[in-house]
């Protein structure tokens, strides 16, 4: 079968995907181990037939819902390749807006910084090659999620330059439980935030995504508190501390940072508009018996 001709029936099977050619064309240059621009140049090529036969598996599964980085074990982040699969969140658009504005703040040139629940380890990963001067640290509860953000730091770290070789550190713990008091300049989280109970827990990626990493007691806020709760007590004076949410979310976490002593506080939105992440800086070190 030639390429275009592929390309074209997979489109008409995948008709529940809102981008079924593109998909159909990411499939294709997985297999193939070919970049997209060989399709449109070439698309008489004929695909050999092991490799045609993967291709509709593949694409079997694709039309069964499974998501695409899911099937080629990949997603782009912050100009990295990441390996993720069925023990990790999908890393999203939404959290490099996070990363952004987490890079535009006033931190120390060596600061000290935690990706709490880091899944595939995108955020510590983005965060560190920024700033090759920082010390970060990625901390992961779940050991299988834990053993792919540390093969992604491993690939990160035999790409390095000279110029960007900060690698981050990985350890198992659950959320800040393992940091020593006041010292930290900086915590990201994006951690379990939706309802046991809501719908979109049955819609697209997510319903193949891991529940631990989606799903938080008393409405989705209980892993949220943990962590601005330990986060007052972990963060320096003046530190900071980023959260992503729901987009329906932002007002009870501002409302969360604010009881547990936070100022400057600001929610803010994802380039689509949504209310998506709060920031806030540590007043104090305080509430270590609440």
């Amino acid at each position: 079968m030639q390429i275009d001709a592929f390309i074209n029936r997979a489109s008409a099977l995948l008709v529940d995907s809102e981008s079924a050619r593109l998909d159909a064309e990411l499939l294709l240059a997985f297999v193939l181990d070919k970049p997209r621009s060989f399709f449109y140049a070439h698309p008489e090529a004929v695909i050999d037939t092991d490799k045609l036969s993967a291709l509709w598996a593949l694409v079997e599964r694709r039309a069964e819902g499974i998501p695409l980085a899911y099937l080629t074990n990949t997603r782009e982040f912050w100009s990295h390749t990441l390996l993720v699969n069925e023990h990790v969140l999908i890393p999203r658009p939404e959290t490099e807006d996070m990363v952004e504005a987490v890079l535009q703040l006033s931190l120390p040139p060596e600061a000290n910084v935690v990706d709490a629940g880091t899944g595939s380890g995108a955020i510590a990963l983005a965060l560190a090659s920024e700033h090759p001067d920082w010390f970060v640290l990625a901390i992961e509860y779940c050991r299988d999620a834990a053993h792919v953000a540390w093969k992604n730091f491993n690939a990160a770290n035999g790409a390095a330059t000279e110029k960007n070789s900060n690698t981050p550190a990985l350890i198992c713990a659950s959320w800040l439980s393992a940091c020593a008091q006041s010292c930290l300049d900086l915590i990201v989280a994006n951690p379990p935030y939706i309802a046991s109970d809501d719908p979109h827990l049955q819609m697209g990626d997510v319903r193949f995504e891991p529940r631990s990493a989606l799903v938080s007691n008393n409405g989705g806020y209980d892993d949220i508190r943990c962590i601005v709760k330990q986060a007052c007590i972990c963060l320096k004076p003046g530190g900071y501390l980023a959260i992503e949410h729901g987009y329906l979310q932002g007002k009870q976490v501002v409302d969360i940072f604010s009881q547990y002593g936070f100022t400057d506080v600001l929610n803010h939105n994802d380039l689509a508009g949504q209310s998506r992440f709060v920031i806030g800086r540590n007043a104090q070190a305080k509430f270590l018996n609440q």
